[in-house]
């Protein structure tokens, strides 16, 4: 098993344990101008289905995937894509897409070596799997200094 698709299934604990949370707290934003967790999450959920729908479906040896879409772009569409939805469905939504992502990129075999957008630099899936890896640790670690401080 690799280490990085189980340190990307971490996540799901960490963000199942969120339900326990006061719902207040999950939909107060972080800090001024800036995200609540129920929008964190969901931006974490997007980039799951993004990836799950254009990206790993692809990866096969020596293809060249699509280049990630505009970031901000791509955040602003997460966070309208969410309106009425609760933070547990949210979470729910996150749990459900990050297993099937999970489950798709194990799958991908381990030799093949792809490239995305304009790149030079060959992924392999658990490579790419790496990048969020990287992000989902950024967004854990503001989640769990809002709520130590709340």
């Amino acid at each position: 098993m690799s280490k990085v698709f189980t340190e990307y299934e971490k996540t799901i604990n960490e963000v199942s344990k969120l339900k326990e949370a006061d719902e207040q707290s999950l939909v107060t934003p972080i800090k001024k101008n800036a995200w609540s967790i129920r929008e964190i999450i969901g931006h974490m959920y997007y980039w799951d289905d993004y990836n799950l729908h254009n990206m790993v479906s692809q990866m096969h040896h020596g293809v060249n995937l699509p280049a990630f879409p505009d970031h901000d772009a791509q955040n602003e569409e997460a966070i309208q894509s969410l309106e009425g939805q609760s933070v547990y469905q949210i979470i729910d939504l996150f749990i459900e897409r990050r297993e099937e992502f999970l489950d798709a990129a194990r799958k991908v075999d381990k030799q093949d070596r792809f490239t995305i957008g304009d790149g030079k630099r060959a992924f392999s899936a658990e490579s790419f799997v790496k990048i969020f890896v990287k992000h989902d640790a950024h967004h854990l670690k503001q989640i769990e200094n809002f709520l130590a401080a709340h």
